[in-house]
């Protein structure tokens, strides 16, 4: 597609939204959202040479309905978000609903959210990232979530995961899962040190596990 026709007229637009020459690049002040693909990554690095110093990796759920003899009903999901923090390929820290606050204090949970549903397009779960202090030798973060009753995400459906400037409050990039299926949890997304800032990649690994530890197998590969 690099030079074709339409290639031109998408990066025309995104030019116009506030993507300066680079789809990756954010633009102070805009209010555009990157609606993400599996293997995505964008930078998070803006125009003026700067990068986001503090963002939230917000993440919602809904009980999809279930058809039964009196009619469809739903019943409470409970899935947990976790953020993996690994140096060179090894995990060093991880923050989860048991331990809110990595050791290093930056990355933070605001806490368990045991039904899910918030509806509105609002976090059910959130992590917080304090970017400008995570410590040098932390080059990636992944975010997991994962059912710690053991039901699949043939019950979930609306699940996304979405990166906000927790600056302002701007809604940077969302991913959203399609359908459901039979397994327990899915690898989200990671961000990761690129040069002398970072990037988001979403990953939208489905895999299997009440726990980040039963997810380390499958969340090595993309590291």
């Amino acid at each position: 597609m690099r030079g074709s026709a339409l290639s031109v007229a998408l990066r025309r637009v995104l030019d116009i939204r506030g993507f300066r020459g680079n789809w990756g690049q954010f633009e102070r002040g805009t209010a555009v959202t990157v609606n993400m693909t599996k293997g995505q990554a964008i930078s998070l690095q803006k125009n003026d040479g700067t990068g986001l110093t503090a963002v939230r990796m917000g993440l919602g759920w809904q009980a999809a309905p279930r058809r039964g003899l009196f009619g469809s009903r739903t019943r409470e999901i409970d899935l947990d978000a976790s953020a993996v923090l690994f140096a060179d390929k090894q995990p060093v820290d991880v923050v989860f609903f048991r331990h809110l606050v990595s050791d290093d204090g930056s990355v933070r949970h605001t806490g368990d959210n045991l039904v899910g549903g918030v509806g509105q397009g609002g976090d059910d779960e959130a992590i917080l990232v304090d970017l400008a202090r995570v410590p040098v030798h932390i080059d990636q973060i992944v975010f997991t979530v994962n059912s710690f009753t053991g039901q699949t995400f043939q019950e979930v459906q609306n699940a996304f995961c979405r990166l906000v400037d927790e600056t302002n409050g701007q809604e940077l990039a969302r991913y959203t899962l399609a359908g459901g299926g039979q397994y327990t949890a899915q690898i989200m997304a990671k961000v990761h040190r690129s040069g002398s800032g970072w990037t988001l990649t979403a990953l939208g690994t489905p895999t299997n596990g009440r726990t980040f530890q039963d997810l380390m197998p499958a969340i090595l590969p993309h590291l």
